[in-house]
C-alpha cells in the first residue's frame, strides 16, 4: 500500500509539473490608469481649414492697358489709397490738363459776364430815379432795363457754362481713375502678376483670371473651417474652441466661434458641411499668415475635474478590460459614460479612480478571464 501511494504521489506531481510546463504564457498588454482630469465634449472639422483675412481684394484695373507704373512689390505694406498700379495714360492727362484749363477760362469769361451785368444793373437803377424824377426819357430807361436784364442773363449762362465745364473735368478725372489702381484699404501686397510694360486685359466674361494686385489686411485674420452637418446644430457663435496650426506643430491657440454659416455646402463626392468661422482670443500671439492650415476643436461641454479613461480604450458595446492584480487576469465591466472627445471620456459609473483598463484591446488574446502580464 505504501508503494501504491508513493506512485500516486509522483503521478499526481508529474501531472502537475506538466500542467505547468504546458500551460501558455500570460498575454502582455498595455494598461491605463483611470483617474481624474478634465474632460471636453468637442466636435472638429471634417477637413483642414484656412487661415483666412477678414479684408482680401484681389485688384484689377477697369480697363486694359500696358502697365506704365508699379511702384509697389510683393511684401510690402501699404496704406489705405495708395497707389499700386498704373497704366500708360499721357493722352488722358492731356485731355484733363486742357479740360481744366477750358473751365478756368470759362470762370474767367463768367466773371467778366456778371461784372457787366452789375454794371447795367446800376445803370437801370440810376435811370429809374432819374425818370421818376421827370429828368429821363420813358424810352432811354427802357432800353437801360433791357441792357440790365440782358447781361444779367449772360452771367448766370457763362455761370452755368462753368458748372459743365466743371463737370467735364470731373469726367476726364474718372477716365484717368479707371487707369489707376489704389489701395481700398492698408494691407500688404500678397502678390502682383505683371510687371512695367506687360499688357493687362479685363476677364472675359464667366473667364475669372488672376488678379493683377492681391492685397490682404494682416491686422484682422480668422479660422475657415468645414464642420459635418450632423455636428452643426451644436455649433454655435460665441462658444469656446481649441486651435492648432500644423505651422506650430503641439500647441493649441484659445479661440472662440464667431459664425456658423446660414447654409450646406452641398461639394460632389464628399460629405455634407457647414463652415464656421473662429477667431483667436490673443491673435498676436498666434504669429498668423494669411493661407496657414488650421482645424478648430470646437468646445460643446467641459469638465474640469472628472474620472476619465482613454476614449479609445472603451469598446462599442461600453465595457472595458479592467486588470487584476490578484489573479493576473481580465475581467469585462461595464461602464457608464458621460461626455467626450476624441481624446478622452468621462466615466460615470463601473470604474474607480486607479482601476488599471487594457489599452491594447486589438491584441489577439485579449478575452474575459485571460491571463495576462502587464508590460
Amino acid at each position: 500500500m505504501k508503494r501504491i501511494a508513493i506512485i500516486a504521489a509522483l503521478v499526481v506531481v508529474a501531472l502537475v509539473a506538466g500542467w505547468f510546463v504546458s500551460r501558455p504564457e500570460p498575454l502582455a498588454v498595455a494598461l491605463v490608469t483611470a483617474e481624474r482630469g478634465p474632460v471636453a465634449a468637442t466636435v472638429a472639422n471634417t477637413r483642414a481649414g484656412t487661415v483666412d483675412a477678414c479684408r482680401r481684394a484681389g485688384l484689377s484695373p477697369a480697363l486694359g492697358g500696358q502697365i506704365a507704373n508699379l511702384p509697389v512689390a510683393d511684401g510690402e505694406h501699404v496704406e489705405a489709397g495708395a497707389l499700386l498700379l498704373e497704366l500708360w495714360n499721357a493722352d488722358l492727362k492731356a485731355e484733363l490738363t486742357l479740360a481744366q484749363r477750358d473751365a478756368r477760362a470759362t470762370q474767367s469769361r463768367a466773371r467778366e459776364a456778371c461784372v457787366v451785368a452789375a454794371v447795367a444793373k446800376r445803370d437801370a437803377e440810376r435811370m429809374t430815379k432819374l425818370r421818376a424824377d421827370r429828368l429821363a426819357s420813358e424810352e432811354v430807361a427802357d432800353q437801360t432795363q433791357g441792357r440790365a436784364e440782358s447781361t444779367a442773363a449772360a452771367c448766370t449762362a457763362a455761370e452755368d457754362a462753368t458748372s459743365v465745364a466743371d463737370a467735364r473735368v470731373d469726367v476726364t478725372k474718372a477716365h484717368l481713375e479707371r487707369t489707376q489702381l489704389h489701395a481700398p484699404f492698408a494691407g500688404v501686397i500678397a502678390e502682383i502678376n505683371g510687371e512695367v510694360g506687360e499688357f493687362v486685359t479685363p476677364s472675359p466674361v464667366g473667364i475669372p483670371t488672376p488678379p493683377t494686385v492681391d492685397l490682404i489686411d494682416a491686422s484682422c485674420l480668422y479660422i475657415s473651417a468645414p464642420i459635418d452637418e450632423v455636428d452643426a446644430p451644436r455649433v454655435r457663435a460665441g462658444l469656446p474652441a481649441r486651435i492648432s496650426l500644423d505651422a506650430f506643430p503641439g500647441q493649441a491657440f484659445p479661440g472662440h466661434v464667431r459664425r456658423v454659416a446660414p447654409y450646406v455646402l452641398d461639394q460632389e463626392k464628399q460629405a455634407r458641411t457647414v463652415e464656421i468661422e473662429a477667431e483667436f482670443d490673443d491673435p498676436e500671439k498666434a504669429g498668423l499668415l494669411a493661407g496657414y492650415s488650421a482645424d478648430v476643436e470646437v468646445v460643446l461641454e467641459e469638465r474640469a475635474d472628472t474620472l476619465r479613461l482613454p476614449t479609445s480604450v472603451i469598446l462599442p458595446d461600453k465595457t472595458v478590460f479592467v486588470f487584476d492584480a490578484a489573479t493576473g487576469t481580465i475581467a469585462v465591466r461595464p461602464v457608464e459614460t458621460g461626455i467626450a472627445n476624441w481624446e478622452f471620456t468621462e466615466i460615470v459609473a463601473g470604474l474607480a479612480a486607479g482601476d488599471r483598463v487594457v489599452s491594447s484591446i486589438d491584441r489577439d488574446g485579449v478575452v474575459d478571464g485571460a491571463a495576462v502580464t502587464p508590460e
